[in-house]
C-alpha cells in the first residue's frame, strides 16, 4: 500500500505549522507577570515603555535588538550581571540586577521588553 499526501494538503499543513510556531514566542509572554517583576526590580525607575527616562525606553530597546539572534543572551547578561551602562545624561552606572534567579521569569521579562 502506497501512502501519498497531495501537495496542496502538505503545503497547507506546513503553512499552518509555520504560523502556529511563529506566534508561539509572543503568545508565551505573560505581560502581567513581566510588568510586575519589572516594577519589583525597579526597572521602571530608569525605563518606560514608550519614552526615554534616565535610560532608553523599552520600545527603543526592542527596536535595537529586533531580529538579532543574540538579543536574548545579551539582555540576560544585562539583567543578571550588573554591567556598566551609559545613561541618557552621559554618566555610567551599574545596571540593576533583576529581582529573580528564575530563568523562565527572566526570559519572560525579556520577551515582554522585546514585544514592545
Amino acid at each position: 500500500m502506497k501512502f501519498s499526501i497531495p501537495l496542496r494538503v502538505l503545503s497547507l499543513a506546513l503553512i499552518g505549522a509555520a504560523v502556529t510556531f511563529s506566534g508561539a514566542s509572543s503568545a508565551a509572554v505573560n505581560a502581567e507577570a513581566a510588568s510586575a517583576l519589572a516594577k519589583k526590580s525597579d526597572c521602571l525607575k530608569c525605563h518606560a515603555i514608550d519614552k526615554d527616562k534616565k535610560a532608553s525606553s523599552f520600545k527603543k530597546i526592542a527596536a535595537k535588538w529586533k531580529g538579532k539572534p543574540d538579543a536574548e543572551a545579551k539582555l540576560i547578561d544585562s539583567l543578571t550581571k550588573a554591567p556598566k551602562v551609559k545613561l541618557a545624561d552621559g554618566t555610567e552606572e551599574e545596571h540593576k540586577v533583576i529581582a529573580t534567579k528564575d530563568t523562565a521569569e527572566i526570559k519572560n521579562v525579556i520577551g515582554w521588553i522585546l514585544s514592545q
